[in-house]
């Protein structure tokens, strides 16, 4: 997956947790609750990833483009 991917996948899992968070305790469902908590947390780590693998690019490229000017 490319960064965008991976970040718009993790405010995706994100916002799906969050609602099965909301859901599990207005029903009453521990479980339901956990759920959730366990796909907001791999958002969260899915965003992070898309965020890491973006500022690795950026660094590359800054430095294919210092490498360059001096060519």
């Amino acid at each position: 997956m490319g960064s965008t991917s991976d970040k718009v996948s993790g405010v995706a899992n994100e916002a799906i947790g969050n609602v099965k968070q909301g859901l599990g305790k207005v029903i009453g469902s521990e479980k339901i609750q956990a759920e959730g908590l366990v796909q907001e947390a791999k958002g969260d780590a899915q965003k992070t990833m898309g965020e890491t693998k973006a500022g690795v690019k950026d660094a590359a490229n800054t430095a294919a483009d210092v490498v360059n000017r001096k060519l």
